[in-house]
């Protein structure tokens, strides 16, 4: 039964809806908890040792955070492995172009596809940056986020990749919302409306949100 649902095209959009949700959470979750970094090092610093004690003691140390982040593997291969398939399946049914372009949708997918590319590669860059260290400058310091966000934050090349995805982040949450809506069946006449505004103010909110950090860093706020 789950190969039948994996391989039908329904199957494959509901497995974008859910993926999509479960990581739209997470992006609301980890917005809020970047803005501590707003109430200085202490406390930024204190929160993201919180995150590897969280469920203690009766989860080990760091246990709840390798198990949100193995959600989130899952949940992007998920979404990137259906959106792949989905889009070639598309390409093959309509092998000739349409005689009437439809802007607004063409329009719409490339945004979605680009924008999912574009925060994939992102994705493999922040964790180079902020997790491991690896790519990081001004010198990676274990333990301290703080520290770590502000050098990252004070390269003009920090600033426009993290930036730029966040705007990507913003186009794909205000159109992907509204889709995943419309293919769990959540959609009607009467919300529509409704949703179209939620799908707006959600990808308004998360781009200020993650955009504020590097502002605050570049501004002298956060320093």
């Amino acid at each position: 039964m789950a190969r039948t649902v994996w391989d039908s095209t329904v199957g494959k959009k509901t497995v974008m809806a859910v993926s999509g949700l479960v990581m739209l959470l997470y992006l609301v979750a980890h917005m809020i908890g970047n803005l501590k970094v707003f109430f200085g090092t202490t406390e930024f610093n204190e929160y993201a040792h919180w995150l590897r004690t969280v469920g203690e003691p009766f989860m080990h140390y760091e246990w709840t955070l390798w198990l949100i982040r193995v959600v989130l593997v899952v949940a992007v291969v998920a979404h990137a492995v259906s959106a792949f398939q989905l889009s070639r399946r598309g390409i093959k049914a309509r092998p000739s172009k349409y005689v009437h372009k439809r802007k607004r949708a063409d329009y719409a997918t490339r945004t979605m596809r680009w924008g999912g590319i574009i925060l994939g590669l992102f994705i493999v860059w922040h964790i180079l940056d902020l997790t491991t260290g690896t790519v990081h400058s001004g010198g990676f310091e274990t333990g301290k986020p703080y520290q770590n966000v502000v050098d990252t934050f004070s390269t003009w090349y920090g600033n426009t990749i993290y930036i730029a995805a966040m705007l990507a982040l913003g186009l794909h949450i205000r159109h992907g919302f509204w889709s995943a809506a419309q293919t769990l069946g959540a959609g009607s006449r009467t919300r529509d409306r409704a949703l179209k505004t939620t799908a707006n103010v959600l990808a308004l909110l998360l781009t200020i949100g993650f955009v504020a950090v590097p502002v605050g860093v570049m501004t002298g706020v956060v320093s």
